[in-house]
């Protein structure tokens, strides 16, 4: 009820992806007040590649054009990553007094699920690791939106119109539901980052690229899969008290304020050398989840496609060498 009544609220007062937005803010707040709710942890797996056919549908030729301007991106992102990472990892040693550990695996902007695994095991709090990353998610998704209204003056949605249940044929939900089931299995199969999302949108991109499918998922799929997603990310503050979670939050949002103004500073080089828009490139390096920032792209009428693969190849930076750069350097200081 607390998803359908904010969901309703963002949607009145004219939020962007309000059915992700609404019940994210009310579920993190009635978990902070006490109030004993539950996120649907269980139904996530299966509307992430909802999610994935959706983003899939949106690659059109038009995006091939484009591929000079996103080299750019591609040479500076690890360099922004480890300004932003380094930035945050010492807003967590000096301001958080975390110990070394715990304060890498908090900074660093992978997966939280990834980043979790890998702090448990060199020995990191768990859950303020956990507790880190779920608020930089969450705070990056307000402050984004926040930007995109006052900086940027974007408050139009890319949305293209309501896609009814009965507007897909048998076929079309048959070619869809290959993609999300194939590409789930492909992207596990093959180990990516984000496998959920990324194996369905690589099939459904295909699909809709060779024209064997050209409509996307109803709707009302999307709709159902923003709230849960919403819900799962409000509902990962349940158990903490306000007091408990006032530091960790605290930090959180003094790094993910800090990582947000370092992005803007990298989007301005790439804006500068290639003259794409500002907030496409601000989508580019902002350190949210894959998920979560490809809708928001999608909804503010960004390049879905670039913004994802650049998340996608954030995210398999940060997996591949946050542990070689730990052991080498932080690992031999704590």
């Amino acid at each position: 009820m607390i998803s359908l009544a904010f969901g309703g609220f963002g949607h009145l007062a004219g939020l962007p992806l309000p059915w992700m937005l609404g019940p994210m803010i009310g579920n993190t707040a009635a978990a902070l007040l006490g109030v004993p709710i539950k996120g649907p942890d269980r139904l996530r797996p299966f509307v992430i590649p909802i999610i994935g056919v959706m983003l899939g549908s949106s690659v059109t030729m038009a995006l091939f054009a484009q591929l000079n301007d996103w080299i750019l991106t591609l040479i500076l992102l690890p360099l922004f990553l480890a300004v932003a990472a380094g930035v945050s990892f010492t807003v967590y040693l000096r301001i958080g007094k975390y110990d070394h550990v715990t304060a890498f695996y908090a900074a660093m902007p992978g997966g939280l699920n990834e980043m979790l695994m890998m702090g448990e095991a060199a020995g990191g709090d768990e859950k303020r690791i956990a507790m880190a990353h779920a608020a930089r998610v969450l705070i990056v998704i307000v402050f984004v939106v926040l930007f995109f209204w006052l900086a940027l003056g974007v408050t139009s949605t890319g949305s293209v119109g309501w896609i009814g249940i009965n507007d897909l044929t048998p076929v079309d939900y048959l070619i869809l539901g290959l993609c999300a089931v194939v590409g789930l299995w492909l992207g596990q199969f093959l180990k990516l980052p984000a496998a959920q999302i990324f194996g369905p949108m690589l099939l459904s991109g295909l699909a809709h690229l060779t024209g064997i499918v050209t409509v996307a998922p109803p709707t009302l799929f999307i709709l159902v899969a923003q709230l849960v997603i919403g819900t799962v990310i409000g509902s990962r503050f349940v158990g903490v008290s306000p007091r408990e979670v006032a530091k960790d939050l605290s930090l959180a949002i003094i790094s993910a304020l800090c990582m947000l103004a370092i992005a803007v500073g990298f989007a301005e080089m790439v804006t500068w050398r290639t003259g794409m828009g500002l907030s496409q490139a601000f989508f580019a390096y902002s350190p949210g989840g894959l998920t979560e920032m490809s809708l928001l792209s999608l909804t503010m009428g960004q390049d879905v496609t670039y913004v994802s693969l650049m998340h996608l190849i954030r995210i398999t930076i940060v997996i591949a060498i946050a542990p070689f750069v730990f052991s080498k350097v932080i690992g031999k200081r704590s």
